[in-house]
């Protein structure tokens, strides 16, 4: 089977082609969400060296310590040349293949590290005590380790006191870059316009994986119905495999917390008072796993006098396909499974329009690099840059704007991210300029009014020469 091709990356392949060079031994991280490419960017960047891939089996109820030892042995006899070999010890498999190595200039790749641990109490430390003594003795060893269960590498390994001073990178994959996205979809044969390529994104964001599955001789609604609303359709599929391998203990509590953002941001108050359950150390948990997980992001508005963090925040469902997948495919699995699912355009789903405005203030959100080349804003100006929201008071109106970048010049530029399927209409300017009034403002400070919109603007807003940058969708396809 042909390899499907690979784009983007450029930052991590040139991280670890940096730890590579070095002459003493590298532990490296590589963690983020499921589909999102981890050990597609080891192989990749493994390409013409010596890389070895050991890989965990994935956890059911039979799975065992042993099972996954004895599964570590085969591919260690499989890929260097080992007799049969005793999987009894995790630190015999380990000195067998430090000692096979030798000084030789290898990459070795623990995938699904949290599956081949997560049953052995002694695996960490054995990994470790493995590392010390044998590993990092080669200087020409790079160790990875990989997994889409972020928040056990989070506690096992980053937050371990055996692993501190260990680790010399920790890659946190994201989404491809909407121009990666458009390449790569190029690249597999498909041109689509840049509104079928936008309905496509906004269900699936910027997954590598996702893209993958698109067939170029269909059309984008063909390609969707297909992936989302067949029985066997992968992304029908995929929301119940994500839960069950990552969340196994609690899923379905996570999964209630993904369905309430499903609707829109939310205070952590208001969450636990939807869910009917008390404030807690372990709500604050489920949130920052789902956080590490990278499905929901946690976006804290600030005080723009001095550009300290407030303690205000919202939590935002960050992942399209989750959203898409609670709002628009799991509400109908029972007439997906029994091929009694119809519709004439995925556009006349109900609450269509108002899912697309979340999905699209997510790509501009993940794609907010672009948007800062765009403005010509420096990363080192800037003091914050994030949703931003102004509680209403007696003395305050309240105020909500989709993106707000301050820089250190007291400039504001106050982001209207504005999905529509008819060109956006002129009352856009009054809208903006209610948030711009209700905004406070410290003295000094001045406001740039922007509008990143998918499907053009009418004549009159153009000419009212209100905002100062109107971006279109089409240029962050570029």
């Amino acid at each position: 089977m042909r390899t499907a091709p690979f784009v983007g990356r450029e930052y991590e392949l040139q991280e670890l082609a940096l730890l590579f060079k070095k002459r003493t031994s590298s532990l490296v991280v590589i963690q983020g969400r499921r589909r999102i490419g981890k050990s597609r960017l080891v192989r990749e960047f493994g390409k013409n060296k010596n890389l070895y891939i050991f890989s965990g089996i994935p956890l059911t109820l039979e799975t065992s310590a042993q099972s996954q030892r004895d599964e570590f042995a085969r591919q260690l006899e499989r890929q260097l040349n080992f007799p049969e070999l005793k999987a009894t010890n995790w630190s015999d498999l380990f000195h067998a293949l430090a000692e096979k190595i030798g000084k030789n200039k290898v990459i070795i790749l623990f995938d699904e590290i949290s599956w081949m641990g997560s049953k052995d109490p002694d695996f960490l430390g054995k990994l470790k005590n493995a590392w010390d003594l044998e590993f990092s003795q080669n200087p020409n060893f790079m160790l990875i380790l990989c997994g889409s269960v972020s928040a056990w590498i989070e506690k096992n390994i980053l937050g371990s006191t055996g692993f501190v001073g260990r680790v010399s990178s920790v890659i946190n994959l994201k989404e491809l870059p909407i121009s990666d996205c458009n390449h790569l979809l190029k690249l597999l044969g498909c041109h689509f316009s840049s509104y079928d390529t936008f309905k496509l994104l906004s269900i699936i964001g910027g997954i590598p994986k996702y893209i993958e599955e698109v067939q170029p001789s269909l059309t984008i609604e063909e390609n969707i119905k297909r992936l989302c609303f067949q029985p066997g359709g992968q992304l029908f599929l995929e929301f119940d495999q994500i839960f069950s391998d990552l969340f196994s203990s609690h899923n379905q509590m996570y999964k209630k917390i993904v369905q309430e953002l499903a609707n829109g941001v939310m205070e952590y108050n208001d969450i636990c008072k939807s869910l009917k359950v008390t404030k807690s150390g372990l709500i604050s948990n489920y949130l920052e796993e789902l956080i590490q997980a990278g499905f929901i992001q946690r976006d804290y508005t600030w005080h723009l006098k001095t550009g300290s963090e407030s303690r205000l925040s919202h939590y935002r469902l960050s992942d399209n396909y989750v959203r898409f997948y609670l709002r628009c495919i799991e509400k109908n699995s029972a007439k997906i499974l029994t091929n009694h699912f119809k519709i004439p355009s995925i556009s006349s789903l109900p609450g269509w329009d108002v899912l697309m405005g979340y999905q699209f203030e997510n790509l501009v959100l993940n794609n907010r690099d672009f948007i800062l080349k765009k403005l010509s804003i420096r990363h080192e100006d800037i003091t914050s840059d994030n949703p931003f929201f102004q509680r209403k008071t007696a003395r305050m109106p309240g105020c909500q704007i989709d993106y707000l970048i301050q820089t250190k010049f007291n400039s504001l530029f106050i982001c209207e991210i504005k999905y529509s399927r008819q060109e956006v209409k002129f009352s856009v300017i009054e809208e903006m300029q209610k948030k711009v009034n209700a905004l406070v403002k410290p003295r000094g400070f001045s406001c740039f009014p922007v509008l990143i919109h998918v499907n053009g603007v009418q004549d009159k807003v153009l000419e009212s020469d209100y905002f100062m940058n109107i971006i279109n969708f089409d240029e962050l396809l570029a």
